[in-house]
């Protein structure tokens, strides 16, 4: 895939798809994202990793704005996020996201989940959507469950139903925020063989994940979060390798049973 951008600005010069500038979070007293600086090249898959309660999952959520900012500002695209109603429904739609939990509609068909945001938002033809709902759970290897509910499927099925459903709205990224930690053992790897094979087709990602495997084959860059900052961030190789900070070291020795 060759991409042709034409520079209308420095964001599309340097290909930054999403940019956090001193990005500042609190829940009451606690400070949870401070000064975050981040930015996410556009192709780029870019996996965040810290203990619990670091930031990762308000990091993500940040993004499409399921949670607001106390101060800095986000851009997606070369836009600040938008404040609510349907500019912020559209940002959601550019920005895909799959959760713990699978956020799926019970009571609709797995098709029709995947069909919904497509017709609804985008505003696509109804059988068109239905077109590209069925290709897109053939590729994420769900085709012949189309017609169950999501409460037939395994925890891996629906999670997979999920990233499709995130898909066909052609985003320009997709957030994961701990996509495998509500799922069985068994079921963790075909979830991450899908999300490998869409870090393989250049889809832009931001990943909270505890898999580490994971970001040692798929990321491009790992960003080491802890007590809501940036500690750290290198491409998979020299983090795994040879961490820098006494934070990433302590985090990595407790996790990776050498």
């Amino acid at each position: 895939m060759t991409e042709v951008s034409v520079a209308k600005d420095d964001v599309a010069a340097t290909g930054d798809l999403v940019a956090l500038r001193n990005v500042n979070k609190h829940f009451g007293a606690l400070h949870v994202l401070q000064d975050i600086d981040l930015t996410i090249a556009r192709g780029e898959v870019v996996v965040v990793i810290g203990p619990s309660g670091s930031g990762k999952s308000t990091l993500c959520r940040t993004i499409n704005r399921l949670e607001t900012i106390d101060s800095g500002t986000i851009t997606i695209d070369g836009k600040p996020l938008p404040q609510e109603g349907r500019e912020l429904a559209r940002l959601r739609a550019d920005v895909g996201m799959v959760f713990q939990s699978f956020n799926l509609f019970a009571h609709k068909t797995v098709l029709d989940n995947v069909i919904l945001g497509q017709v609804k938002v985008r505003k696509a033809d109804k059988q068109k959507a239905e077109e590209k709902a069925r290709a897109l759970l053939d590729r994420v290897g769900v085709g012949a469950q189309a017609d169950k509910y999501p409460a037939q499927l395994s925890g891996g099925q629906q999670q997979r139903v999920a990233i499709a459903r995130a898909l066909a709205m052609d985003p320009k990224v997709m957030l994961f925020d701990e996509p495998t930690s509500a799922l069985d053992p068994e079921m963790i790897n075909e979830v991450l063989e899908v999300m490998q094979q869409l870090a393989r087709d250049g889809m832009t990602m931001i990943v909270v994940t505890h898999e580490m495997g994971f970001a040692r084959s798929a990321a491009n860059r790992v960003v080491f979060m802890a007590d809501g900052r940036i500690v750290e961030e290198a491409t998979p190789d020299q983090f795994f390798s040879n961490p820098r900070s006494d934070r990433a070291k302590d985090f990595l020795s407790k996790i990776l049973h050498h």
